[in-house]
């Protein structure tokens, strides 16, 4: 004889003979459903949202342009590699355990003292598990963090976000302060440069006599072409001409006793021009280097944060979890499922007994 074939429509017949049985164990787990689910406490979550900045543009080697325009701006260009950065920073180990320590989560939670290996990882798992750092699809990253106490869960988010902010500076915190030693050393080496070479043009100026090139040269020209106009003059004459002489001598020649004179004018015209020129690049270099300095050094004691907080995280005003009546209706359900399998291989052990002793 071939074996019955099983059908779901032979399962009404078998769930009406045990449904005093089945709404028993429904009731049941209802019951005990209802109660658990009471017990349960009430989790709140709170959650801050943030735009990660890129740390170099607020370095300051990224701040000079052209040697001359001095930025500080931050770019909001939520780029990959910023957002990965800012996550894996908050699920870091130094970071959970810096948020533990502050909050003394291991009297929150009951885990002990710390120190103790197993409530150490006791502590780290359930706050793990308790944290969520999402990249959404907005280009931000939302963290969140659930708890009991609600003001506690958004306390906890809050210190999250300012923790990645300060670990976020401490990336490049050192480099700043590199650039920022290099800068002070070129601002000081240009005001070294600048006053040797304003030393040497007031020595070259007394030396030669030279104080404005283009108006001493013009009076210089002028009094060399009165004065031999006037000895021919008297040459022709006969007038003062051994006076003229004299004066004509003290006007070209350095020896003649006049402080400006033809032979030094020329002779310091170059070197005055030389010095001039390179006073004046020097200066405009050294009043750059100094804003930069200033700027470089302002930007690392401002500590320009690396973070754009778009959502402060603020104390739930409802609950998280648990559902209630998901729990209640689940357990319902399966109980229900589990009754139904339950009742159904037995009627199948009791109806194939009485076959097998048959064919023993």
């Amino acid at each position: 004889m071939s074996a019955p074939s099983f059908s779901l429509v032979g399962l009404g017949p078998i769930i009406n003979r045990w449904k005093y049985f089945v709404a028993g164990a429904v009731a049941l787990a209802a019951l005990v459903s209802i109660v658990v689910a009471l017990l349960l406490p009430n989790f709140y979550r709170s959650t801050a949202i943030f735009i990660p900045t890129n740390p170099q543009t607020a370095d300051p080697d990224r701040l000079l342009e052209d040697n001359v325009e001095v930025r500080s701006k931050l770019e909001l260009g939520g780029r990959a590699e910023d957002l990965d950065r800012a996550i894996t920073i908050g699920e870091s180990q130094p970071v959970a355990e810096q948020i533990i320590r502050k909050f003394d989560l291991y009297k929150h939670y009951k885990a002990g003292t710390p120190g103790d290996d197993a409530s150490d990882n006791y502590v780290l798992s359930e706050f793990n598990s308790n944290l969520s750092i999402v990249h959404n699809e907005r280009d931000a990253i939302e963290l969140a963090f659930m708890d009991k106490d609600k003001n506690l869960a958004a306390a906890v988010a809050n210190a999250m976000v300012h923790v990645i902010d300060s670990v976020n500076q401490q990336l490049t915190l050192e480099n700043r302060r590199t650039v920022l030693d290099l800068y002070r050393q070129r601002y000081e080496y240009l005001s070294t440069s600048f006053e040797r070479s304003r030393r040497e043009l007031v020595g070259a100026r007394r030396r030669y006599g030279i104080y404005g090139l283009e108006m001493q040269g013009r009076y210089l020209a002028k009094q060399l072409v009165e004065t031999e106009a006037a000895l021919r003059k008297a040459e022709a004459s006969g007038g003062d001409v051994a006076g003229l002489k004299r004066v004509l001598r003290g006007l070209t020649r350095a020896d003649g006793g006049n402080l400006l004179n033809l032979e030094n004018y020329v002779q310091g015209t170059d070197s005055v021009t030389m010095f001039t020129t390179r006073v004046t690049d020097l200066q405009t270099r050294l009043i750059a280097a100094r804003s930069a300095y200033e700027t470089a050094e302002l930007s690392i004691k401002g500590r320009i944060s690396s973070v754009y907080l778009v959502q402060k995280a603020y104390p739930a005003t409802k609950k998280a979890k648990p559902v209630r009546s998901l729990i209640v209706l689940g357990s319902v359900l399966l109980t229900f499922v589990l009754s139904v399998v339950f009742i159904a291989l037995l009627e199948l052990y009791r109806y194939n007994r009485p076959r097998v002793a048959q064919l023993a």
